[in-house]
């Protein structure tokens, strides 16, 4: 009985050996046709290259006992040691807790305001005074947090600030209170703070993806005697639900990398076991201290969590909803 055999010369053959030019030539065709729009793109490049991924270059810092006056040959490298001491710290802890608690206090009412916010000005039929209200809303997004955190100080004050002068008019209290002095109420300070101030601008991304809703939906549902509040339900969120995936994603990889200006600017000496964070921490036990080495390992420590916090939640998020970054 013969056995049948795929000739070098089949169809099937011929196709997979010029599959491979093909794609380059299309590739390259690609580039052709799209050239003035990679040359434009090439800056943005080398601008991500060089401050982005040529920096990574000093991590090396971390498994380095690192002397400024030495060359990198000369340096005395001593592994993990800098992350050995960096676990053991129960300072680490500490600071580890006050980051992930306002981190998701941020994360939580900071995610949630802005698109009730969208929502509710969506509704508003007055154009005039839907436009005046977004533009005061998003104005303390260009106010430096050096003007808020004078601000926030001047109106919680025990000298005539505005907070402490309405609770004492309405007798909630008989005597002010000083909050910036009370560690317990930092994180709901900041949190409040930064609501104010990034709320307006938040709510833009928003209001920008319920434009592209089709309008049309709205009318059958006004037909079947749908309500505002489930137009709202049944179409608005549904239809910027991809939006909403994306930078709640974006939002949770930059969980732990939530800056120190906030937290240096509103806290002082009697509320330092609740204000320092992870980049406080390290500009204050590295830096500070000239001990550069300790301060890379927690820069590491960070993105690396980072990192890992991003592709776990578009994991996750690929998985239940469909939506996610890559």
């Amino acid at each position: 009985m013969e056995t049948l055999t795929t000739s070098d010369n089949s169809p099937e053959s011929n196709d997979g050996a010029s599959r491979a030019p093909r794609k380059k030539k299309g590739l390259w065709n690609s580039l052709v046709k799209q050239k003035y729009l990679y040359l434009m793109s090439l800056p943005f490049v080398i601008w991500v290259f060089v401050f982005s991924y040529l920096p990574i270059w000093g991590w090396t810092m971390a498994f380095q006992n690192y002397k400024p006056a030495r060359s990198f040959s000369e340096q005395k490298w001593v592994g993990f040691d800098h992350f050995v001491e960096l676990f053991s710290d129960e300072r680490f802890y500490l600071v580890m807790r006050n980051t992930l608690a306002m981190s998701l206090m941020g994360l939580v009412f900071g995610f949630v305001v802005p698109i009730i916010f969208a929502l509710l000005l969506n509704e508003l039929r007055a154009v005039m005074f839907k436009k005046f209200v977004q533009t005061i809303s998003y104005l303390p997004h260009f106010v430096s947090w050096v003007v808020v955190a004078g601000i926030i100080t001047k109106v919680l004050s025990t000298d005539a600030g505005a907070v402490n002068q309405l609770l004492m008019l309405l007798h909630i209290i008989d005597e002010p209170i000083q909050f910036m002095a009370k560690g317990n109420l930092f994180w709901y300070i900041v949190t409040i703070s930064d609501i104010w101030k990034e709320t307006g601008w938040n709510t833009i991304i928003y209001l920008a993806a319920i434009t592209g809703i089709d309008l049309e939906l709205y009318e059958a549902s006004r037909v079947d005697g749908a309500s505002r509040f489930k137009q709202m339900w049944h179409i608005t969120l549904p239809g910027i639900r991809t939006t909403i995936s994306v930078l709640l994603i974006m939002s949770i990889g930059h969980l732990i990398s939530i800056g120190f200006e906030k937290q240096f600017l509103l806290g002082n000496s009697l509320t330092t076991d609740y204000h320092e964070v992870l980049d406080l921490y390290a500009l204050n036990y590295g830096l500070n201290m000239g001990r550069f080495s300790y301060g890379t390992a927690i820069g590491i420590f960070n993105s690396v969590v980072s990192v890992i916090l991003l592709f776990t939640a578009n994991g996750l998020f690929k998985k239940i909803t469909k939506e996610s970054i890559m």
